[in-house]
């Protein structure tokens, strides 16, 4: 007796599965069903009638392509644990240039809206996932909708018999309904896991935009980089040198009718001289820390600890050196985190690990401050990310409210 209530349970569940696929599966085909209803019914409209039912079912298959298999994943995902991602390119980064112009990895435009819509209307219509969507909703009408159509025939059979008074067809489609209601929808896991996955074209499109997205990102820190330096120089150190060489200039005229005085202005000039000097180290060190070439990461990371405000203790196995770039990259990755526990986290501790292993080297970056920390388009940790991801890198970030934030930065790298 239980095995009997389970089997009806199971062939109810599998009767509702089976509807669901079939529905789903025949989304595209009730289009085209439909437009040849119209047609028919336009029959006498002319020669040229066949026009509008064509197009309105071309322009329906075209809306009804990527829903289908999102809703066809999403039932496999839940019924199968086949769990498919949908491999679709996603837009990049919009970038505003020095020009005044934005770049959206494809083309220049004159605002940031004219730019994402542009590149969202490139990307839709140039991802090689429309073609396999395409492929898989004619596949899908054999492979999963006739299947599934199994219970419902049965049904549709069983009910004709017994209205026609012939109860042994209508006996015989109870039995088919019953019997394969728990097995029809079951072509949906291997069909979507064989025609829905991304192709190694898509893999290779993904990488394109990727890069792609990364050089232009790239082209504009450079070019940031380089005004910052040029504005810090112009600020700093070179306004200094030009009241220097004014203040010497001056002594040396008073040296034979004010040695006083002149004396007084050659103790200012070697002040000046030694704050220019300082500037221009500080200036030195924000480029590329001196540390960092002559000891390496662990140990310029160290010395950055010492000037925090925070308590920061450093701890890691980097017995050899890296890549300068990948150096570089981490450094600076690591002072922005600190920078961000001390000016937006309210912390008080902050923990640094540095593991080097077969495969690259991990940082991670731990503090106790007040969390919430996310990842939104134009912020620094989207910046770091996108830094990292030149190098093949990722950054992980668990933030939850109330802390501690933790961040993860891992590198493939080689030691040198």
């Amino acid at each position: 007796m239980r095995g009997l209530v389970s089997w009806m349970a199971s062939a109810g569940v599998g009767f509702w599965r089976s509807c669901a696929v079939f529905g789903v599966s025949m989304l595209v085909p009730a289009v085209w069903a439909a437009a040849v209803g119209i047609w028919f019914w336009w029959w006498g409209g002319g020669p040229w009638s066949w026009i509008a039912p064509l197009l309105w079912a071309a322009i329906g298959t075209l809306a009804l392509v990527r829903p289908v298999c999102r809703m066809t994943r999403h039932l496999a995902a839940r019924w199968t644990a086949t769990v498919l991602p949908g491999g679709y390119r996603e837009p990049g980064p919009v970038t505003q240039l020095s020009t005044g112009y934005w770049w959206n990895g494809y083309s220049y435009s004159r605002t940031s809206k004219e730019a994402k819509q542009d590149q969202a209307m490139r990307i839709r219509w140039r991802d090689p996932a429309n073609w396999r969507d395409l492929r898989f909703t004619g596949i899908a009408v054999f492979a999963i909708g006739v299947p599934a159509a199994l219970p419902l025939a049965g049904i549709a059979c069983a009910v004709l018999g017994f209205a026609a008074l012939s109860p042994g067809i209508g006996a015989i489609g109870m039995v088919v309904a019953i019997a394969g209601a728990p097995y029809a929808w079951r072509p949906l896991g291997p069909v979507t896991r064989r025609f829905l996955r991304a192709s190694p074209a898509m893999a290779m499109a993904d990488r394109v935009a990727e890069l792609t997205a990364q050089r232009a990102d790239t082209t504009v820190a450079q070019a940031a980089e380089i005004r910052r330096i040029e504005r810090d120089l112009h600020d700093g150190a070179q306004a200094r040198l030009v009241a220097l060489g004014m203040s010497l200039a001056t002594a040396e005229k008073l040296m034979e009718t004010d040695p006083e005085r002149a004396r007084a202005m050659l103790r200012d000039a070697r002040s000046g001289a030694a704050t220019s000097l300082s500037e221009l180290r500080e200036l030195i060190k924000g480029i590329n820390p001196p540390l960092l070439n002559e000891r390496g990461l662990l140990d310029a990371v160290r010395a950055f600890a010492l000037d925090s405000p925070l308590e920061v203790t450093v701890s890691g196995n980097l017995e050899s050196r890296l890549d300068p770039p990948i150096e570089s990259a981490l450094y600076f990755g690591i002072a922005e985190l600190v920078t961000n526990a001390v000016k937006h986290a309210a912390a008080s501790l902050v923990e640094i690990s540095l593991v080097r292993d077969d495969t690259g080297v991990i940082a991670e970056v731990t503090d106790d401050g007040r969390g919430g920390a996310t990842m939104r388009e134009g912020g620094g940790l989207a910046g770091l990310r996108r830094r990292l991801a030149v190098f093949d890198g990722r950054c992980e970030i668990t933030s939850p409210e109330g802390g501690p934030t933790r961040v993860r930065m891992v590198l493939p790298c080689a030691s040198s």
